[in-house]
């Protein structure tokens, strides 16, 4: 399939994909990460979200660093739920479709 340009020349998709990978920006980019590595980020979004918790038990002389540490351990706990969630989802899903 050919795509037009606004100079009339044809391009083709294979031509688009390869100037988006080119162009786009690191943070539009996918990461691979190591199997080990991705099966452990709920139990580490967990581990600083508990560790975060408990040094604002700890903390009593930075006044200003508590709400941050609270508003860290929340979002580290609410990332460890989401992904543990979605992964969840996809196996059973994975699952429920051999069957």
């Amino acid at each position: 399939m050919m795509l037009s340009t606004a100079a009339g020349n044809a391009t083709s998709l294979k031509e688009v994909g390869r100037s988006d990978r080119r162009s786009g920006s690191i943070a539009s980019r996918k990461v691979w990460l190591p199997k080990l590595i991705y099966d452990s980020l709920p139990f580490f979004y967990l581990a600083s979200g508990l560790a975060a918790f408990f040094a604002t038990l700890y903390v009593s002389d930075w006044f200003w660093v508590l709400p941050y540490l609270v508003l860290c351990s929340g979002l580290c706990i609410h990332f460890c739920v989401v992904v543990y969630c979605r992964r969840r989802g996809k196996k059973q899903r994975s699952v429920d479709s051999i069957d």
